[in-house]
């Protein structure tokens, strides 16, 4: 009975220490995920997720080896929150992304101020219109589904206990925010042209009729004019977007950090 309750117990923390390294991967990835991972988010519902996540992706990652020193501890740590952090900054790039796209539309089209505070960070109108449509949308298309693959197929590339290769990771790192400067303004494109059209016929009819105040008359068509073209162009925008987010999910690195 007693060999038995050794053997027992022996289980349970090997299973325990499992599972929170696991938990720690995870969670720190959870915490940047698009839509779990918004700060309007309580963070009960965050922890609540990150376990879930945490029961799906342990049984199909193998066991660890076992830590018998706190320095092995340690590294454990900080390595499995590390890769969790560099998985979830990746993917909550492509939020930013579409932040930055919006920015840059409400800028063009006079739309900058309206409805700028309801979010939990001061966006512009539409920024919070594309914000929210892109994480319903990811949310749809199966984004927690991808997630968990990516999390099992992570321990591949990113071995628990090794530490990322520092020059690998930040060169990663740059071309991850680069690529989503680069869909930013690939999603704006349609209200830059616009606004720079806009302005182009305003300073025309400004110099043939110099007495008009084009101001006063021009004002309201951009603002019209910008969300006509969000009305037209958000359902490809978001397309173009949710492609480029598969496209990460399916291959986060390219090269192994």
């Amino acid at each position: 009975m007693t060999l038995e309750l050794v053997n027992l117990l022996g289980f349970t923390q090997a299973l325990l220490w499992h599972g929170f390294l696991v938990f720690l991967r995870v969670g720190a990835a959870v915490s940047m995920l698009p839509a779990f991972g918004e700060r309007s988010v309580p963070v009960k519902v965050k922890l609540v997720l990150a376990l879930a996540f945490t029961c799906i992706v342990a049984p199909a990652v193998s066991e660890f080896e076992t830590i018998e020193s706190l320095d092995s501890h340690g590294r454990y740590v900080m390595t499995e929150t590390i890769s969790g952090l560099a998985l979830g900054i990746g993917i909550r790039l492509f939020v930013l992304a579409l932040q930055t796209a919006g920015a840059i539309a409400a800028n063009a089209t006079s739309l900058s101020q309206v409805l700028g505070g309801a979010a939990a960070d001061p966006l512009p109108a539409i920024s919070y219109i594309l914000v929210i449509a892109g994480l319903a949308l990811a949310v749809l298309t199966g984004l927690h589904i991808r997630a968990a693959e990516l999390l099992i197929l992570s321990y591949d590339i990113l071995p628990p206990g090794a530490f990322p290769d520092a020059r690998s990771l930040s060169s990663w790192g740059l071309s991850q925010v680069a690529r989503a400067f680069s869909l930013a303004f690939v999603l704006a494109a349609p209200f830059v042209i616009v606004s720079v059209i806009y302005n182009l016929t305003l300073g025309v009819i400004n110099k043939a009729m110099p007495q008009l105040m084009v101001a006063f008359v021009g004002a309201p068509v951009i603002t019209a004019g910008g969300l006509f073209v969000l009305f037209l162009v958000s359902p490809l925008l978001l397309t173009v977007w949710g492609n480029a987010l598969n496209g990460f999910l399916d291959n986060p690195f390219g090269s192994v950090p």
